[in-house]
């Protein structure tokens, strides 16, 4: 029976409405909730989640679907329920908080009490267990502690709040720096990196081990920043390399639909937790993209292939956007729509296809998943092509056709659910990883899939030069973060290399115009998660160091140097600068946190070159080529028909004859060149 006094009906967050119909009272974040616990003097229970987290399903089924429970916390409490995707500016507030309450790293579900006053929290924990186990108390136990403790203890806890409130008001405190901006702490994250590198299995940490895509980036453009100097570290080629074979054969890849899960549970890579994030996947569709065009390595292209097929096959919704995750459960159970018996699979598959299938993904070994077989190899397909004496693209081609049985055999099991709002942010982290899969292999399949989204958040999330964080069902809302417009500012310029459209590039123009003036710190330099006019909340965040996601302030800068030196406007590239200032002393002391800022620092060291190419059909396809295949880090290039129309920033690239590249380092432009040779030899100079 539904609960007439459970205010998330009306709400468009998928996880929201999963708890729509608990006894609780929950409300969403807004001033109705705020204002009933200031009515009623009831510390609020603020619990954040989102629609794919399993231990999320686990403390709703124990506790918020439980009526002893719920009626608890109806009792004491004003019950707030929000998704961090659609706000992940509360999460990040009381993320941080839980961390200063705890000394903690937290998590999801994240269950923070608040003051009612001040909404500063005065208790933080992550799951809480219905009954006692795992050394916890029981979340009932909690509930009953916290509001005894809000009532008999009014004035340490007022203390802690104001204790609280000055930790948060110094994080977003960073005092530029004035003098030289160095590579000193590229070398930093780079002896941090060798430190935290595991050489037995690959990855940065012991279990659970995370891709850390931005860490694997730095070390390939560490190697080639390197290499341009004339100076060599294999080491950190190999590090990235080790990592990506190991990410890929491991059962974090799903080696069946493509795509890869959130983390592995494992210090091998072998059990993942299930659940499938966009923005995970349009990371590592991106990051083998650039490592095949380094490398040209056979599997990093199987691999992002088989991702960004998923990506359009399971995520992309016929308007264009990407849908957020797939959930971890199925009915209820982790991982059940994945995980195989052998006897499943030979049922499926002739006698000579079922040993292939075997050999390559450990079916002779014992159960790895609760009594069945999760699909995970320990052996490329180039090793096991030569240990059967077979060719390997011959190999390649029955390993396809098994994977395409088990995938029809897996369609036909119930799924988990997919959680289809369309989020701004993500949807750019996957446009820019489709448009660089798209223009590294000449794919124009993925390059069609990056622009119909691009066109989508154009027609749906941009109203009024603003952008809006979400859509469902029709509902664009939410005032955009600094993640949205930097995010989609960075895959415009990607998207606009894999196929020009001015468009699109006036569209990038307006989107940093809007960044500066709506997210900049004028006096210290940076940017803010919210935007000036945003809802007041207890601190306004600005930080540097990365998360699951490369920080916005990193991604701004590195894009705003890209703009800047592509438009000629110079507002770009002192923002850029002023961020980067901002952050040095964050980069000087924990680097390897900061490996996306330290991709604009290295750009601001050695100036990106931009690459204008004038031409026409298959001639300038042929000059565009010729970058395109190379992974050079700084360099972008940009196609475009001679009789496109250019916004005015780009008047003076006229054509020039047949074919010719503008061809500018820095602020520093060359005279056009006209002959495929010099272009050829320029580019093999980088």
């Amino acid at each position: 029976m539904s609960n007439p006094h459970n205010r998330l009906t009306s709400e468009t967050s998928p996880y929201l409405l999963q708890h729509a119909d608990n006894p609780v009272n929950w409300y969403p974040w807004g001033e109705t909730a705020l204002q009933a616990a200031r009515d009623e003097n009831k510390p609020i229970l603020l619990s954040i989640g989102y629609s794919a987290c399993h231990w999320c399903h686990v403390m709703a089924h124990e506790s918020f679907e439980d009526p002893a429970t719920a009626e608890l916390m109806n009792q004491h409490f004003i019950n707030i329920k929000v998704d961090r995707e659609e706000r992940p500016d509360l999460d990040k507030i009381y993320q941080t908080a839980h961390s200063l309450l705890t000394s903690r790293s937290g998590g999801w579900p994240l269950t923070v009490f608040l003051s009612p006053d001040n909404q500063i929290p005065f208790f933080a924990g992550t799951y809480f267990p219905r009954t006692q186990r795992y050394n916890m108390p029981t979340f009932s136990q909690i509930l009953l502690m916290v509001a005894d403790a809000y009532h008999s203890k009014k004035q340490e806890i007022e203390q802690q709040d104001a204790s609280i409130s000055e930790a948060l008001q110094s994080l977003s405190a960073h005092t530029p720096n004035t003098d030289q901006l160095s590579a000193l702490p590229l070398d930093l994250a780079r002896k941090q990196i060798g430190q935290a590198f595991d050489a037995r299995n690959g990855g940065f940490s012991a279990a659970p081990k995370f891709p850390h895509a931005d860490i694997v980036e730095r070390l390939l453009r560490h190697h080639l920043f390197l290499q341009q100097q004339q100076q060599a570290d294999s080491e950190a080629l190999n590090m990235a390399g080790f990592t990506l074979h190991k990410m890929a054969l491991g059962g974090f890849q799903d080696h069946v639909g493509g795509g890869f899960f959130r983390y592995s549970t494992d210090d091998q890579w072998m059990i993942p937790h299930f659940e499938k994030m966009l923005y995970d996947n349009a990371q590592l569709i991106a990051l083998y993209a650039q490592a095949y065009a380094l490398s040209g390595e056979a599997a990093y292209h199987d691999t992002f292939e088989h991702a960004a097929d998923w990506v359009m096959r399971e995520m992309q919704t016929d308007m264009g956007g990407y849908c957020s995750a797939l959930d971890a459960d199925t009915d209820k159970v982790e991982g059940k729509t994945y995980v195989w018996t052998p006897d499943e699979i030979q049922a499926l598959l002739s006698p000579d296809e079922y040993e292939l299938c075997a050999s390559k993904y450990n079916l002779h070994e014992p159960a790895n998943f609760e009594g069945k077989w999760h699909l995970h190899s320990e052996i490329s397909n180039k090793q096991l092509a030569e240990q059967l004496s077979l060719d390997v693209d011959a190999l390649q081609q029955q390993l396809t056709t098994i994977q395409q049985k088990l995938l029809n055999q897996r369609n036909s099991r119930p799924q988990p659910g997919r959680d289809d709002k369309i989020l701004c942010a993500w949807n750019a982290l996957m446009i820019r990883g489709m448009s660089l899969a798209g223009r590294r292999t000449q794919t124009t399949v993925y390059i069609d899939s990056a622009v119909q989204a691009a066109n989508f958040i154009q027609q749906h999330l941009w109203k009024n030069q603003r952008l809006l964080a979400s859509y469902k069902d029709g509902k664009a809302h939410l005032n955009a973060y600094l993640d949205d417009y930097a995010y989609l500012l960075q895959a415009l310029l990607e998207l606009l290399q894999a196929r020009w459209d001015n468009t699109h590039y006036q569209w990038a123009l307006q989107i940093a115009d809007a960044l500066l003036q709506h997210f900049q710190d004028n006096e210290q330099g940076g940017f803010y998660f919210t935007s000036h006019d945003h809802e007041t909340l207890i601190y306004r965040s600005k930080s540097f160091a990365d998360d699951a996601m490369p920080n916005g302030n990193a991604v701004a800068a590195s894009a705003l140097q890209q703009l800047g030196l592509l438009s000629g406007n110079t507002l770009y590239l002192d923002a850029a600068e002023r961020t980067l200032r901002c952050a040095y002393n964050s980069l000087n002391e924990q680097a390897i946190s900061h490996c996306s800022l330290l991709h604009a620092l290295e750009q601001h060291i050695k100036p990106g070159i931009s690459i204008i190419l004038r031409g026409s059909g298959q001639q300038l396809a042929q000059w565009k080529d010729i970058t395109d295949q190379r992974y050079i880090p700084g360099l972008n290039c940009f196609a475009i028909e001679n009789n496109s129309p250019l916004d005015s920033s780009l008047a003076d690239k006229k054509p020039q004859g047949d074919i010719c590249a503008y061809i500018c380092e820095g602020t520093r432009c060359r005279p056009a060149m006209t002959e495929l040779t010099d272009y050829k030899n320029f580019i093999d100079q980088l």
